[in-house]
């Protein structure tokens, strides 16, 4: 009967209900689960990988090596897999978290295809009641959203885009199968990280490649390469004090980083150390050559010059090394971009670059684009134009807390969050890699172990406790928050204005700094200092 309440079955009842099968939610099942907790993970796909389960357009691959974006809680599994490249693509990344799984044995205990609706926290129980698109009920004591930083692909609102008569696919969500992309003419729209990875792979593949280009970003050569046998062998003899030192660092990752304010070199030392990085070295260690990079003017101003002018000495039409050139913001505003082979590509003879933020689009017609100037004929459109970044997947739930207050609610003015894993009036609902943490600017899998590992401990002193439930203070929340935007309103961040790190590229987010850009270190030493201090900054009932 409609509205009509059943009985929850023992079978539905969990300790720990987990959203999100990628690498944050499997290293919380597995941590939890050796806690004698009752775990289960929801996932939406149709298998496990989060990001890099729909992440697989051509060219996709990790800015983080591949020796260091992995796991470290597990040394067996340290030293069994074997990455091939410095950078790892996708499908190696997909291979190795399906190794992890199955050597955890972790499978039975996903559900996949399921997606999670609702969450409505019972004041009466102190329990979650979840809903999934199944129609199912689930009751938890304790709900985890590993639902990742960059899931919720936002939607085209192009006009005139259902009447396009040609084929239509996201970066975001690329077929499993692949596309055949021979002979035709194609158009990408968006530069951001995916753009610039896949562009030019379109550029090998297509007939003719027009890339619709509205903000350029700063994008450092990758030199990416097959692993050196030597190399791995350092890393695996050494991976326990690497990782130690790795987690003292910003980013949690060990980048060759400088240590001394660049206002200490002469502007010919500073300019050597970035020729070094960007011809030898490469990747986002570009950005750490001096810890000032992205916080003083002076610095910053010099970096950034310096790859513009790399762009003008790598494309040779000076017409599109314009448009393709950063203006008005320094590096380390939007989020870096490593490439392989992305200025060349446009100097390629089959390769369109299109300026939309002066010519721009229009309409989508059922031939191709129509921009202010011209229409471009197409047979295929990839779309890379980005995320609902940070919160968007949580959002997209029901998530009620106390009061019957909504997530969408409390967020309304900003996401505020307790360290990035807590909200105020949500009780026993964590966050992995939340708004409020480094998250995006560190090494995610070490900050993922660093939340769960959070997690479990804080569950495991609860239950120790007869405590019953967690939640973060108001003041606790509101202070948190308050700091963030201080310490993030220091950097390029602030000052470029317009990126996914303050909500900008959705329009009605609300316009805060979204990662802790204190450090990771820094913020490490914070979590951890709350725990030791009996929790502060929470209220628990018994």
């Amino acid at each position: 009967m409609p509205g009509e309440q059943r009985e929850i079955s023992p079978t539905l009842t969990y300790d720990v209900l987990v959203v999100g099968a990628g690498f944050a939610g499997l290293y919380a099942l597995h941590r939890l689960r050796g806690l004698g907790c009752s775990v289960r993970i929801f996932e939406a796909a149709s298998d496990i990988g989060g990001t890099w389960f729909w992440n697989r357009y051509p060219g996709a691959r990790c800015d983080i090596e591949s020796m260091q974006y992995s796991y470290s809680f597990s040394e067996e599994i340290q030293q069994e897999w074997n990455w091939s490249e410095y950078y790892a693509s996708q499908p190696e990344i997909l291979r190795y978290i399906d190794f992890v799984a199955d050597k955890l044995d972790l499978r039975a205990s996903i559900q996949l295809n399921t997606r999670v609706t609702a969450a409505h926290f019972n004041e009466q129980t102190s329990q979650w009641e979840v809903s999934t698109d199944d129609g199912e009920r689930y009751v938890t004591r304790f709900l985890v959203m590993a639902t990742g930083c960059l899931s919720i692909p936002l939607e085209p609102s192009f006009p005139g885009l259902p009447e396009f008569s040609g084929e239509i696919y996201r970066t975001s969500d690329w077929p499993h199968e692949g596309i055949a992309l021979q002979g035709k003419h194609v158009g990408l729209i968006g530069t951001g990280s995916s753009g610039v990875q896949i562009a030019p792979k379109l550029a090998e593949q297509a007939r003719h490649l027009t890339v619709f280009q509205r903000t350029p970003h700063y994008s450092i050569p990758a030199h990416n390469r097959p692993l050196d046998p030597e190399y791995v062998r350092g890393w695996k003899e050494n991976y326990k004090e690497r990782r130690r030192a790795a987690r003292q660092t910003r980013n949690s990752t060990l980048n060759d980083a400088g240590d001394r304010s660049g206002l200490e070199f002469t502007w010919e030392e500073r300019e050597r150390e970035f020729a070094r990085r960007w011809e030898v070295t490469g990747g986002i260690g570009f950005i750490y050559a001096f810890p000032d990079v992205t916080v003083n003017d002076e610095v910053n101003g010099h970096a950034s010059d310096f790859v513009r002018r790399r762009i003008a000495s790598t494309v040779r039409d000076p017409a599109n090394a314009a448009i393709l050139t950063p203006q008005g913001y320094g590096i380390g505003g939007k989020r870096i971009c490593v490439d392989t082979n992305y200025y060349e590509t446009f100097n390629r003879q089959n390769v369109t670059l299109v300026d939309i933020r002066s010519d721009p689009i229009v309409q989508m017609t059922p031939r191709g684009i129509r921009t202010k100037s011209i229409e471009y004929a197409l047979d295929v459109l990839v779309l890379a134009i980005g995320f609902d970044a940070m919160t968007g997947a949580l959002t997209k739930v029901e998530i009620t807390g106390r009061g019957g207050r909504t997530l969408r609610d409390h967020w309304k003015e900003g996401p505020r969050t307790y360290l990035g894993l807590s909200i105020a009036g949500f009780p026993n609902l964590f966050v992995i890699t939340g708004p409020g943490s480094p998250s995006v600017f560190a090494n995610m899998v070490t900050s993922i172990e660093q939340h769960v590992d959070w997690i479990a401990d804080c569950i495991s002193a609860m239950r120790d406790d007869e405590r019953i439930t967690i939640e973060a203070t108001d003041e606790a929340e509101a202070a948190w928050f308050a700091h963030v935007n201080e310490v993030g309103s220091r950097t390029m961040l602030a000052k470029a204005g317009n990126s996914w790190y303050v909500g900008a590229n959705v329009p009605g987010k609300p316009r805060v700094v979204m990662p802790y850009m204190g450090g990771a270190a820094t913020y490490m030493e914070k979590i951890e200092g709350v725990a030791r201090d009996n929790y502060s900054g929470f209220r628990f009932t018994r």
